[in-house]
């Protein structure tokens, strides 16, 4: 019987059972020296179990624990402390088919530092600090079972947005340079989040240059969009990646301003807004924002091109927060 190969004529069986094999080493690894999330997360992976799945499982012994919380644990966003929460972890460890205790360990006050990777990754802003409706974000993160982190922090990122002629979001590009902090990222999630009106059912994701369109998530509600963007390679800790993709909207009503969260400092970061010539503002103006619903501070005019039509600003090194381009129409 014919056996499919992969590489270099390696036999598929051989290979799974090589990648098998250090999968088990890592999780062993992990559920020795912790911290707990990336061991939960690692022994996630290894078993193959979806989210979903987990919190079936745990109904099933009487312990209601929900999806998103599963993500925030296996993320290092939300620690599980509370009674019902470690009740939870010891029959993870039985699902997981775990030694007993290997999760909890990780917990106890005496056990492995569960927060030594943020001696090399700062605690990130939570989205609901960085935009409007970051509820939402979080919930669509939670169902795509991925880290809001990522593993990865921009080193650049270049932003070119449209306002079409009907003073609407037309659709933005972005080519992003990022560098990953821990091994296996092979993606990005990319957030778009449209003016009121905005229906994100008729958004469009583009991927154009080194990643293709994974799933794709939205809210009707709040105009949200979460896209995942799968990379062509699967980056080691400190390797870059070079990678862009876009938006194309037009389904929102007037648009007056555009701002960007950022949930860690560093990375240089170019916004340009251009305008249809039948749609010129009267006014630009760079601005920053602690928050969402904020006032604006470090107001500064933007002086727009010789044909009135485009406006940019250049961050050198982002500050964690809010940054964008305010437009008057009359």
């Amino acid at each position: 019987m014919a056996r499919t190969t992969g590489p270099a004529g390696v036999p598929d069986a051989a290979r799974q059972a090589g990648a098998a094999g250090a999968a088990g080493a890592e999780l062993a690894g992990l559920l020795r020296t912790g911290p707990f999330h990336l061991a939960l997360r690692a022994a996630l992976a290894a078993r193959g179990l979806p989210l979903h799945r987990v919190q079936h499982r745990l109904a099933g012994r009487g312990i209601k624990v929900g999806v998103t919380s599963l993500s925030y644990w296996q993320q290092g966003a939300r620690r599980p402390q509370r009674a019902e929460s470690l009740r939870a972890v010891r029959a993870l460890e039985q699902i997981l088919e775990l030694p007993a205790g290997s999760l909890v360990r990780l917990l106890a006050p005496g056990g492995p530092p569960a927060d030594a990777d943020r001696a090399v990754r700062p605690a990130a802003r939570p989205y609901r600090s960085l935009v409007a409706d970051g509820a939402t974000v979080e919930e669509l993160l939670a169902e795509l079972e991925v880290p809001a982190d990522g593993g990865l922090h921009t080193v650049g990122h270049h932003e070119w947005v449209r306002i079409g002629p009907a003073r609407e979001l037309q659709g933005r590009d972005s080519q992003h340079v990022l560098r990953a902090h821990r091994d296996g990222v092979d993606r990005y999630l990319a957030i778009h989040a449209g003016d009121p009106g905005c229906d994100p059912a008729r958004v469009e994701v583009r991927a154009y240059e080194n990643c293709r369109t994974g799933r794709v998530r939205w809210d009707r509600a709040t105009g949200v969009v979460v896209a995942e963007l799968l990379f062509d390679a699967r980056l080691r800790a400190g390797d870059t990646y070079v990678f862009g993709y876009g938006f194309e909207d037009g389904t929102g009503g007037c648009s007056s301003e555009y701002v960007r969260g950022f949930s860690y400092a560093g990375g240089q970061y170019m916004l340009q807004v251009r305008f249809d010539e039948a749609a010129l503002p009267v006014r630009c103006r760079r601005f920053t924002r602690t928050a969402p619903g904020t006032p604006r501070t470090e107001l500064a005019d933007l002086t727009p091109n010789g044909r009135h039509r485009a406006v940019h600003l250049v961050e050198p090194s982002v500050r964690r927060g809010l940054v964008g381009i305010a437009w008057d129409w009359d």
